[in-house]
Formats: C-alpha cells, sequence, structure tokens
C-alpha cells in the first residue's frame, strides 16, 4: 500500500501546526534556493504547497547538523 503525502498550501499550514507563521514559511520560500528549503515546496500552477513530510525531515536534519556542529566544538 503506498503513502499519500500531505500537501498543505502555505496560506492553510497555520491551520494545522502553530510554527512556523505564514511570513516564516514565505520568507522560507523566497530564499529556498539558498536554504534548501525547495525540497520541501511543490508549485502548482501559482499555488505554493508543502511536502508536509519532507519539511519535518528537513527540521530534522537542520537539528542534527547543528547538534553535531555544537558537539564537535563549533
Amino acid at each position: 500500500m503506498t503513502e499519500t503525502k500531505r500537501m498543505i498550501p502555505v496560506t492553510k499550514c497555520h491551520e494545522h501546526h502553530p510554527w512556523p507563521s505564514t511570513a516564516g514559511l514565505r520568507w522560507l520560500i523566497f530564499n529556498a534556493e539558498t536554504n534548501g528549503f525547495n525540497m520541501c515546496i511543490r508549485r502548482a500552477g501559482r499555488r505554493v504547497l508543502i511536502d508536509e513530510q519532507a519539511f519535518f525531515q528537513s527540521v530534522d536534519s537542520q537539528n542534527g547538523i547543528e547538534a553535531r556542529a555544537a558537539n564537535a566544538g563549533f
């Protein structure tokens, strides 16, 4: 059985999760090429959708990188 991805429109994300704010998401999207967030967004015409699973994987991987850097004394 295949798992269905949940794609959430940016304007509706606050209804599903308290963080990040809509403004924060828009900043992440605007800077997606430099911050790696492009892996979390999907575009359907003018509509921008957030791949919920990819978003949380991205957050977890960023936290892992920061945790390793902190433990290494950076």
